[in-house]
């Protein structure tokens, strides 16, 4: 669509279950805010049905740094989609949030129930829009190189490397279709356990979303670094539960917030500290 501006990597280069109080006016300043969100924009300028009364449940995968500030539903109280799941409630004109956690690939499969919309930096593809609907994008991504702090990791060399990826995302097939290592890369079943194995020596070289790695670099207190990254046009968009009543109006507040600078806000407040890094600064790698 031509109406949406997508909250992209160089807005973060410019600068769940938990349920909290709402707010409304234009800014979290006029009143109580959602956790250490601000939120913007008219509340109850769309109307939707949420699964639970006056509460807008959101599933994701935790953790996940700069996207959700806390590692537990119970102590989640920020970050770039938490606060974006903030904004919906507001301009919903719901008063509470209710973060549930979830393994990513049940969300990408469409295996999960009674929530309203699901984040968890979910790349949209062809193969996922026949199991799930998605929200129009709301960030543009790319895929980068996790690796231990000094390691000798090149764009001619990657595929001589031990690597590993998460069970569920895309880079499962981009680093067997595109990278080709000579050893097959090491499947796990969470973001967070191929980090670990990165640390610990099982695998050379983790392959994610260079936002998420740059999270991860950050948490690592210096042992790991991000190499590089490969562009692929990737495009993050929310769930919905299919068939869902509440998408358009959804839709519509998320392509308000485009069009209001708002996905830009949560990027300058949320992805930019916490990443440490400037994602379009990291190198590009060729495809061998």
């Amino acid at each position: 669509m031509a109406r949406y501006r997508l909250g992209t990597i160089a807005a973060v280069a410019a600068t769940a279950g938990l349920t909290l109080t709402g707010c409304g006016g234009e800014a979290a300043s006029e009143s109580p805010s959602f956790g250490s969100c601000e939120v913007y924009g008219e509340k109850g300028s769309v109307s939707i049905e949420p699964v639970t009364e006056d509460t807008l449940t959101v599933q994701t995968n935790l953790p996940s740094p700069g996207w959700w500030k806390g590692i537990s539903p119970e102590k989640i109280d920020g970050g770039y989609e938490y606060c974006l799941a903030a904004n919906i409630a507001h301009r919903a004109g719901l008063s509470k949030v209710e973060v549930v956690n979830a393994s990513f690939d049940a969300l990408v499969a469409g295996q999960t129930k009674d929530f309203d919309i699901a984040m968890a930096q979910i790349s949209i593809t062809p193969e996922r829009e026949e199991v799930v609907e998605f929200s129009q994008p709301y960030f543009d991504s790319n895929v980068a190189i996790l690796a231990k702090k000094g390691a000798d990791i090149t764009a001619s060399n990657i595929t001589s490397k031990k690597t590993g990826v998460a069970l569920g995302t895309t880079a499962v097939d981009f680093v067997n279709e595109t990278i080709r290592p000579e050893t097959e890369a090491r499947v796990f079943q969470d973001t967070d356990t191929m980090v670990t194995a990165v640390s610990s020596g099982q695998v050379d070289a983790a392959i994610q979303d260079t936002a998420i790695m740059l999270g991860f670099t950050k948490a690592s207190s210096g042992s790991l670094e991000v190499v590089g990254q490969y562009k692929t046009g990737e495009k993050y968009g929310a769930i919905y539960p299919k068939g869902s009543p509440n998408a358009e109006a959804m839709d519509e507040a998320i392509a308000a917030m485009s069009d209001d600078g708002t996905l830009e806000k949560l990027s300058a407040s949320w992805l930019g500290p916490t990443l440490g890094g400037d994602p379009a600064k990291v190198p590009v790698f060729e495809a061998p």
